[in-house]
């Protein structure tokens, strides 16, 4: 699944490539993702603007004229610029066309993305506004961390997974960031001393921000908007490396599942 960063990526590569132009027509090809895309959107949207581009957690945000977009690209969803329209492949679902014959095509092999249409704030919808802070921004910080993981018995990894804590950790960069701030990932989060979240914190913010500056993780069904994977995974330091040495101590990494997902510390780095 595209994880922050990815989403990010994505966000700055269509941004330029949309924003100002006018919608001159919506092709739904197929309306069943992980709920049907309204029929009000391919009547709503023509003649509209985009005026802007946002993210939040791990969904965009398209905003026009007339309403908004909130796009989520699921397990395998992407979107690409088209300068001119081409025949759609088995799994474009939908394009939105503009007035200059560009198009933004969303592709969904497993059709567990969302896109949503509404005329109401983003921040209103029951998506998004049960969500904690996003971790790139000032309000998110070790003192946070710590004033929610209190009485917290979760382990630390399940804990920042939370969206509802801080959005957009997902498993790969809750991996990483555990690894670079010396923590295992299975210490009760309600254990962890104020340092050590603030540790953590600025962590997770170079984590992710170094992911985003290389496009994200190439992952098997990623793509970036111009097709193109990311290339963080070269600098892994656990995340899928399990049973190898870790590249700090050299001694092997350990595997396990924590809250159904695949978690890979270093007994020796990590207490």
């Amino acid at each position: 699944m595209p994880e922050l960063p990815e989403v990010e990526t994505i966000r700055r590569g269509i941004l330029p490539h949309i924003k100002g132009k006018k919608v001159s027509r919506v092709l739904v090809r197929q309306k069943q993702l992980r709920w049907p895309i309204p029929l009000s959107l391919s009547k709503e949207l023509p003649t509209q603007r985009i005026l802007a581009v946002r993210r939040r957690g791990k969904y965009l945000l398209i905003e026009s004229e007339n309403g908004n977009l909130l796009i989520h690209l699921g397990m395998s969803g992407s979107l690409r610029i088209l300068k001119k329209q081409i025949p759609p492949a088995k799994h474009d679902h939908l394009d939105i066309l503009f007035d200059d014959n560009s198009l933004l095509r969303y592709t969904d092999p497993r059709r567990f993305g969302c896109i949503l249409w509404q005329h109401d704030n983003f921040e209103s919808h029951p998506l998004i506004k049960s969500m904690g802070p996003e971790p790139l921004e000032d309000g998110f910080n070790g003192g946070h961390l710590y004033k929610q993981s209190r009485g917290r018995k979760a382990p630390i990894k399940t804990f920042i997974m939370d969206g509802k804590i801080v959005v957009g950790v997902g498993n790969i960069y809750a991996n990483e960031s555990l690894f670079m701030a010396g923590i295992s990932p299975k210490r009760a989060a309600g254990k962890i001393s104020l340092l050590s979240y603030e540790e953590l914190a600025c962590c997770i913010k170079k984590i992710l921000a170094t992911a985003i500056g290389v496009g994200g993780t190439t992952l098997k069904d990623f793509t970036n908007s111009e097709g193109e994977p990311g290339y963080f995974k070269q600098a892994l330091q656990v995340y899928g490396r399990g049973g190898k040495q870790c590249k700090g101590c050299k001694q092997e990494l350990t595997e396990i599942r924590l809250g159904q997902r695949s978690t890979v510390y270093c007994k020796n780095c990590q207490k």
